[in-house]
């Protein structure tokens, strides 16, 4: 799709810096790089396809969020038929661009475990670091939503064993006070 400008009317320019952005974002949305990628790769490609219409708006990026939070909802509509072989393929190196989010593992692990708006309700608001009616927004939903979603996806969080390591031997009542020693005769 060219403009009648003779390139993509600026698509590229905007996108080019803000890619690696959108790929973690997708990382943190589905746990899973090559997944992140496919989503990412839809999402530009979605938005790419109405950019002249887009590209007016304030916050193209915030549009693009949206598309890729939809994206991924509608990734669990849809049965995806798995077919079993001998040999499985050689899996993708890692992206450069994903080497910063998979050194949190456990943070990818436990938000795996959330719903998928819980998820993107928890991504959105303290990884993207989005105002709550912002992320309302993105997610046609009220800001009240969003604060009960985020509550209750920071509580399955904290609770989740990635997260909280492993387990602590209780402190000593005692600590910081003196202790009494009872002298013998």
């Amino acid at each position: 799709m060219r403009t009648d400008e003779g390139d993509d009317g600026g698509f590229t320019a905007y996108f080019a810096p803000r890619a690696g952005g959108l790929l973690r974002f997708a990382y943190l949305l589905t746990g899973d790089s090559g997944e992140a990628e496919d989503l990412t790769q839809t999402t530009l490609t979605r938005v790419f396809m109405v950019w002249p219409r887009v590209r007016g708006h304030d916050r193209p990026d915030a549009y693009a969020r949206r598309v890729m939070v939809n994206a991924n909802t509608h990734r669990f509509r849809r049965r995806v038929r798995q077919v079993l072989v001998d040999v499985p393929p050689e899996r993708a190196a890692a992206s450069s661009q994903l080497a910063a989010v998979e050194d949190r593992a456990g943070l990818a692990a436990a938000l795996a475990v959330l719903p998928p708006r819980q998820r993107a309700v928890v991504v959105l608001r303290y990884c993207e670091d989005l105002p709550e009616a912002e992320v309302a927004a993105l997610l046609g939903c009220s800001v009240g939503t969003v604060k009960s979603q985020a509550a209750k996806g920071l509580a399955k969080l904290r609770a989740h064993p990635a997260i909280t390591g492993p387990a602590t031997p209780p402190a000593s009542p005692r600590v910081g006070r003196p202790v009494a020693r009872e002298e013998t005769r």
